[in-house]
C-alpha cells in the first residue's frame, strides 16, 4: 500500500512539474504577443490629412484624407469619392460624402441648412479654395448621384436626406477664389 502511494505521489509530482513547465512556456509567449501588440498601438502608422473642409455657417471643420488612405471612409471621416478630380487640376470636381443623422460621425447632419450663395472653404495641399453654393437638390438614393459638370471647378457635397430616407441631398458649388497659404 505504501509503495502504491509513493508511486502515485511520484507520478503526481512529475505531472505537476510538467504542467508548471508548460504553463511557464505558454505564459512567456502570451506576454511577448501582448507586448508586440502594445508597441503597435503606441506607434501606429500615421496618416496625414491632405486637406480640411470648412463650412463656417454650420460649424464644420474636418480633415480630409487621400483617396488611397484607410482613413478615407465614411465610417470615420468625410470621404473623398473615387470619381473626384483634385482641385489643383483643370476641370476639377471634388465630391465629398459623409453621414448625417445622429452620432459623432454625422459630419453632414446640418447640410440641409445651407442655401444658395453660402460659402464653402477647402484647404487642400497648401491652397485655399473658396466655393459658392449654386444649387441644392435631392434625388433618389440608388448608390450613385447624377450631377452636371460645370466649366468651372466644382465641389459637390452629398449625404442622406434629413426628411426622406429614400433620398440623397446634393449640394453643388463652384470655385470663386483660389489662393496659396
Amino acid at each position: 500500500m505504501v509503495k502504491k502511494s509513493i508511486k502515485i505521489l511520484l507520478l503526481l509530482s512529475i505531472y505537476l512539474f510538467l504542467c508548471k513547465i508548460i504553463y511557464q512556456n505558454s505564459h512567456i509567449n502570451t506576454t511577448k504577443i501582448s507586448i508586440d501588440t502594445y508597441q503597435e498601438e503606441i506607434s501606429p502608422k500615421k496618416e496625414i490629412p491632405i486637406g480640411t473642409l470648412i463650412i463656417e455657417k454650420i460649424k464644420i471643420k474636418e480633415s480630409l484624407f487621400a483617396i488611397s488612405s484607410t482613413k478615407n471612409n465614411i465610417e470615420e471621416h468625410i470621404t473623398i469619392l473615387n470619381d473626384s478630380i483634385e482641385p489643383d487640376h483643370e476641370n476639377s470636381i471634388m465630391i465629398l460624402a459623409a453621414h448625417s443623422g445622429l452620432g459623432k460621425i454625422a459630419y453632414f447632419n446640418d447640410l440641409n441648412k445651407l442655401q444658395k450663395e453660402d460659402e464653402i472653404k477647402l484647404i487642400y495641399k497648401n491652397n485655399l479654395y473658396i466655393y459658392q453654393i449654386t444649387d441644392l437638390w435631392e434625388q433618389n438614393k440608388n448608390g450613385y448621384i447624377t450631377i452636371s459638370k460645370e466649366k468651372n471647378k466644382q465641389l459637390i457635397l452629398t449625404t442622406c436626406s434629413p426628411t426622406n430616407s429614400k433620398k440623397q441631398l446634393i449640394i453643388s458649388s463652384i470655385l470663386t477664389k483660389e489662393e496659396s497659404i
